[in-house]
């Protein structure tokens, strides 16, 4: 996927810890001298995880929509902290596998520490680098983007690799944040419903819209043909 390109990290994380529990509308914070040290996973996963986005997430119900099955391998791509991996893993069960991928190695240490921590033995945190998910073709089910597709460069060519690596059938389903929800990144960097539906047939899906029921939040679903 040459020339793909996906959003820097900080941009990743700040936009993160907006959508799960900041204002849009707040002024930047003051200036601070520039380091090259990334914030700890553990700094925001108090945000990210919090009881107040469970209720506007809902995460059973999207997990719903990806159409687990008991032994499906399935993506969830911008893992972040590991919010939708407990769901996923119970999805897919014991025969199952989940691939929690993202691009930052503190993601992947505290990804790593979560698997242990609640026994979640069909789940593997890998790190990727930013314009590959690195998945072999025809290897994955079900593939699971929430509130990280508009941080994607580039998106028709990243869902070709995404497609790539779904098997006949497979599915993708991506979950971001309408124009006027008062979470989510600054409204110049959200996506359309309708502009993810353009991306996704573009990359040779069958794409829909879904009447979700989130409050924040659309969900586009593509399928493999």
């Amino acid at each position: 996927m040459p020339g793909s390109t996906v959003t820097s990290l900080m941009v990743v994380v700040a936009a993160l810890i907006v959508a799960c529990g900041g204002s849009t509308e707040r002024p930047p914070a003051a200036p601070t001298v520039a380091t090259p040290d990334l914030p700890s996973p553990e700094s925001y996963a108090a945000q990210l995880d919090s009881e107040e986005r469970y209720w506007w997430q809902r995460p059973e119900r999207v997990v719903a929509l990806v159409r687990c099955e008991a032994g499906m391998t399935v993506v969830d791509l911008g893992a972040g902290t590991g919010y939708f991996v407990p769901y996923l893993s119970r999805a897919v069960g014991r025969s199952g596998r989940v691939l929690a991928l993202d691009i930052d190695p503190a993601m992947i240490d505290s990804l790593s520490r979560r698997v242990v921590r609640d026994r979640l033995h069909n789940v593997t945190a890998v790190r990727v680098s930013a314009d590959d998910p690195a998945l072999t073709p025809r290897s994955v089910d079900r593939v699971l983007v929430v509130n990280t597709w508009h941080h994607v460069g580039n998106r028709t060519d990243y869902a070709e690799a995404l497609a790539s690596a779904l098997r006949t059938g497979g599915e993708l389903l991506i979950v971001d944040f309408t124009e006027d929800s008062p979470k989510g990144p600054p409204k110049a960097h959200r996506l359309t419903p309708a502009q993810v539906l353009s991306e996704l047939q573009a990359a040779g899906f069958e794409a829909e819209v879904l009447e979700a029921g989130l409050p924040y939040q659309y969900v586009v679903r593509g399928r493999v043909p």
